[in-house]
């Protein structure tokens, strides 16, 4: 039908297929084979001149409506991708949305009206095409190899204990994450020297939030891990150890778009990788001070 239309439009099919960078047999035989299925003569042509019939006339207009419709279509999706618009629905665990997730969209978006945020905090790892999620920022490697995954960076969970606490580390109560299992391996390394120190734990108290387990260790009822990010939020909380850390956790992003993703998720991929890198780094360069 499109050339058709711009068979019309050129007044020949040499005209046309020079137009389009065609051969004139293509667009002969593309003719033929529209006539033959509408079992309809559209053209009337000489080797001088061509003109419509009246089925071809009408046929024509609907060709141009349609033309009008594909360019819309096509000039839509171009814009998109040049100013972002559209809902945006996002999960991350609890911690990472309330720390970097949410201030990195919030920078990013505020100058955008017409992005709308859905997000949605939540530790266990949500399915995106069954809670028709954009973006999913997960923690540690993911499962889902159908998904298109990029890392964003890492962080260091840090074993804390209350500032005004008196117990051992190792008599300590241990507060355990959800995910976290009954019995409890921990393996710190030295800043300096590399030498690993191993400690090991049963679960006495369980939450089902970074905040919750954090409140809990605040009001000395045991240790728990908090990302290093977080610890200026929590001030009655300090590091169980100095000089010893726990291994970097790496942060994920992932989508189900098999080619190109909509410009506000590519968007807010790079916002949270961002955020994500500036509060690693400043939290690195406290620790090293």
């Amino acid at each position: 039908m499109t050339l058709f239309m711009h068979i019309v439009d050129c007044g020949s099919i040499s005209k046309a297929a020079e137009k389009l960078d065609l051969s004139k047999s293509v667009l002969s035989q593309s003719l033929k084979q529209l006539e033959h299925d509408l079992s309809a003569t559209l053209l009337k042509r000489t080797t001088r001149k061509q003109t419509l019939t009246p089925q071809g006339k009408q046929f024509y207009q609907q060709c141009l409506a349609m033309n009008d419709i594909v360019e819309q279509a096509w000039q839509e999706v171009k814009q998109a991708q040049q100013s972002p618009s559209g809902r945006v629905a996002i999960t991350a665990p609890h911690a990472l949305m309330e720390s970097v997730v949410a201030p990195a969209l919030a920078k990013a978006f505020t100058p955008f009206p017409d992005v709308s945020l859905s997000l949605i905090a939540e530790d266990h790892q949500l399915d995106l095409m069954q809670h028709d999620l954009d973006l999913a920022i997960r923690v540690g490697d993911s499962k889902d190899s159908n998904y298109k995954q990029r890392k964003l960076g890492q962080f260091r969970d840090v074993l804390c204990q209350s500032a005004s606490s008196a117990i051992p580390v190792e008599q300590a109560s241990y507060i355990a994450n959800h995910w976290q299992r009954k019995h409890i391996q921990h393996e710190l390394v030295h800043r300096e020297s590399k030498a690993s120190k191993s400690l090991k734990f049963s679960a006495k108290h369980q939450a089902n939030t970074i905040s919750q387990v954090a409140t809990m260790v605040s009001l000395d009822m045991g240790i728990g891990i908090v990302p290093e990010f977080l610890l200026n939020q929590f001030p009655t909380i300090t590091p169980c150890f100095k000089d010893y850390v726990l291994p970097e956790t790496s942060v994920y992003a992932l989508h189900s778009f098999s080619r190109q993703p909509p410009l506000a998720v590519t968007m807010a991929v790079d916002a949270i990788q961002a955020h994500l890198t500036q509060v690693t780094k400043e939290k690195n360069e406290e620790s090293l001070t």
